[in-house]
């Protein structure tokens, strides 16, 4: 059973919860980014909407069935940033625009693989802990009823 106070806390807190993981996947700790951090972090987010609004009414407000396809999304994004290379004879996760190329600019983010590559941990991570996450939030859901 949920509060009328943790119900508000839980909805005020997602957007800023996706922010802050957006913000960890463009510039974590070093300068290219943290995709395992910014999954992490997005995942919380996601429980505290379990936690705060109960398994049915998260399952009613997010498309959490789709944590699995979000999960082999990144897993394939990663590997095709690293196996591509190796198609084309070089070695793997190189990265590209090589040394010297000129760079295409988002605002101050360089979009280079690196970025690619981050992106896709951060959506496998993603996806296998709100995996986690909904299939124990299911289970205690079936428990309680």
């Amino acid at each position: 059973m949920t509060t009328v106070l943790t119900r508000m806390v839980a909805r005020l807190l997602m957007v800023p919860t996706f922010v802050v993981a957006g913000a960890v996947l463009v510039k974590g700790y070093s300068d290219v980014g943290d995709g395992f951090s910014a999954g992490v972090v997005a995942a919380l987010g996601v429980l505290l909407q379990y936690l705060g609004l109960g398994y049915r009414d998260a399952e009613r407000l997010l498309p959490m069935r789709l944590a699995p396809a979000w999960a082999f999304a990144g897993l394939g994004l990663a590997l095709a940033v690293a196996f591509v290379p190796a198609a084309a004879g070089r070695p793997l996760l190189t990265h590209a625009p090589g040394p010297g190329a000129p760079v295409t600019k988002l605002g101050t983010l360089e979009l280079i693989t690196p970025v690619l590559f981050d992106v896709g941990v951060a959506l496998l991570v993603f996806g296998a802990v709100v995996g986690i996450i909904r299939t124990l939030a299911e289970a205690d859901d079936g428990r309680a009823a």
